[in-house]
Order: structure tokens, then sequence, then C-alpha cells
């Protein structure tokens, strides 16, 4: 198996919020997604070039609460703490050939989108975010439908209380990309996406 980056996930407590938030930021305008109706989620989109892309995701109002947990730990108390703070880049997943067999293996669509993504029966987010979850697109990755708007991700950062597991992690996906793991007392992730209008650090 070989492993690459696929998308970033920024969550909010609602896709306003979060489109003006990274909107301030990065002074390019986000793309329409659509709705997930297992999660009762929805999202926006952003180009980070061919291969990549970034999602901001939040909560649907107008959705029905969903049968089970909902991805991205976003209906635990601890992710909505820190949402209340603004949104936030909170994880991140990575492309490989086939998705493993088990329980958090889901087969999944949003639109003419199908793919599979792991997600835990209880939606937490592994290593606490630092960790990908993984993703096999079955139709052709939103990157290879969304504008190039100029931004590129150019340096992602992951600190961990235990970076070593980490490392070993990625090393078993045969994970191609630059990422840089470092120790922390708690989970961290920084991106920086170079955009038209310079660098900017999420």
């Amino acid at each position: 198996m070989s492993a690459r980056l696929d998308h970033l996930v920024v969550a909010a407590r609602s896709l306003a919020e979060g489109r003006d938030w990274l909107e301030g930021r990065l002074r390019v305008p986000l793309q329409p997604g659509g709705e997930h109706e297992l999660f009762g989620t929805h999202n926006l989109l952003l180009s980070l070039g061919p291969d990549a892309y970034l999602e901001v995701i939040a909560v649907n109002p107008d959705a029905p609460p969903p049968a089970r947990a909902r991805w991205f730990a976003l209906d635990t108390p601890g992710m909505q703490e820190r949402l209340s703070h603004g949104p936030a880049l909170v994880h991140w997943v990575a492309q490989v050939p086939e998705v493993p067999g088990g329980p958090d293996a889901l087969p999944l669509s949003r639109g003419e989108n199908r793919w599979v993504l792991t997600v835990p029966p209880d939606g937490s987010l592994p290593g606490g975010g630092a960790a990908p979850s993984l993703i096999h697109w079955l139709t052709p990755p939103p990157p290879t439908r969304l504008p190039d708007v100029g931004v590129r991700l150019s340096g992602l950062r992951l600190g961990s209380p235990e970076p070593d597991g980490l490392r070993a992690a990625l090393d078993a996906l045969r994970f191609q990309g630059e990422v840089e793991v470092v120790e922390a007392p708690q989970v961290e992730l920084r991106a920086t996406l170079d955009t038209p209008h310079g660098p900017v650090e999420l």
C-alpha cells in the first residue's frame, strides 16, 4: 500500500463561520460541496492543486440527527469546546489504492462522488487527528473538478505525544509526501499554504 495526502479537514460550528474564517485568511473563494446524509453534515471545498484539496465541514442544521456518531469527532464535547473558539484544522485524510476491510471502512457518496473512507463507529479521530483517515475514491476525486485558485500546500506539521508511533503508522502506509512529525504535549496540526497573496498558516 502506498498513500499520499488527499485532503485537509477544517471543522467549524457552522459552514458560514468556516467560510468567513478561511476566505478571510486565504483571500480566495471556497467552492460549494454538498451534504452527507449519513452524518448530518455539509461542506465547502478548496483546490490545493491537481491532487489535493481542503474541506470545511460543519453540522448541517437542516439535516435530521444521524443514527450514528458524526465523523471528525463533531459530536464530542472536546471538539465542540475547541470550535467554540473558532474554526480549526482538525484532521487530514490520506488516499490509498485500497481501504482495508473492517467495521471502519464505509462506502459513502455525495452527489456524483463515490468513495470508501475509514470512520470509527464512535466518530473519533485516529491519533487524535494526527494520524490520517484513509480514503479510496471510486469516482474522480474533487480536485479534478475544482477550479484552481493558486493555493498549494507547502507543509504539514503533525505534533503528537507519541511521535514514534505516528511515524511508524505513516511508514506502514508507505506514505509519500512531505509531512513533518514532531513531539508535542498534545495533538496539533499546522498546515502552511502558499496563496496568491503570500503564505498562510492554519
